[in-house]
């Protein structure tokens, strides 16, 4: 018994989910998905990743007010940028007409507070944004190349991920990655995949072929009982760590 509970726990982790963190601003019943990573409240001067689906579309992106929250794209990313206390609404369309909108609200910034070591406990969230949304996106696309469903992004996930990557590590450490879900703030298991690789160029299309091309993390990128995903990307010294976690509904935390 015993074994076969550490067999299980190396691929499932969980965390406790705090609402208010781990789901993001999102325009609901519109053919276009459109939500923003840090939530629908940002401060003067923060950027924010745009989230917009179905994924493998080109979308044109607008703000309803530019010098309240500009729009930015980094290579087929979008991003909010927060100018001004105010309102605007951000708009998402295709070359079908269709659109979906989130409306962003800016306040004002707080002071800056210096910024902590990086030691894997007290880490940027936020680092690598544009690759961790690409890998996103190419998860996407192949889950959906093998008929399952497209996940959206969970906050909380995307935090545990990036603090695991942020500790380099090389191999699994399942009560370390099952412990920065519960930290983060996550219900329930997620599967977990792993790739590090020297280099920086290209690092989201070098990730997802890693595990497209191992049986056992191809299992777990497209495994149908996922309902929401998870990345973490640290590149340091010219090697490229990538945590993907992709959550499980209603799974057990043996660590929690």
């Amino acid at each position: 018994m015993t074994s076969m509970k550490k067999h299980i726990a190396t691929t499932l982790t969980v965390a406790i989910l705090v609402t208010a963190l781990a789901v993001p601003a999102v325009a609901e019943d519109s053919a276009i998905r459109v939500s923003s990573y840090k939530g629908s409240t940002l401060e003067v001067g923060e950027r924010s990743g745009l989230i917009i689906g179905p994924s493998g579309t080109d979308y044109t992106v607008t703000s309803s007010d530019p010098d309240t929250v500009a729009v930015e794209q980094v290579l087929t990313f979008w991003a909010a940028v927060a100018k001004a206390e105010g309102s605007a609404e951000i708009t998402a369309s295709n070359s079908a007409g269709e659109s979906g909108t989130v409306t962003l609200t800016v306040g004002p910034a707080t002071p800056d507070t210096p910024e902590a070591p990086a030691d894997g406990n007290s880490v940027s969230l936020t680092d690598n944004l544009e690759i961790r949304q690409e890998i996103v996106q190419l998860v996407n696309q192949t889950r959906k190349a093998n008929g399952v469903s497209e996940l959206p992004i969970n906050e909380a996930l995307m935090n545990a991920a990036q603090v695991c990557s942020n500790r380099r590590y090389t191999w699994h450490h399942a009560p370390e990655e099952s412990q920065a879900a519960v930290d983060a703030g996550y219900p329930y298991g997620f599967g977990d995949n792993l790739t590090v690789f020297t280099g920086t160029v290209d690092a989201a299309r070098r990730a997802v072929d890693n595990w497209v091309n191992s049986l056992g993390h191809f299992e777990t990128m497209i495994d149908p009982r996922c309902d929401c995903i998870g990345v973490g990307v640290t590149q340091c010294d010219g090697i490229t760590y990538c945590y993907l976690f992709l959550g499980i509904p209603n799974s057990v935390n043996f660590y929690a």
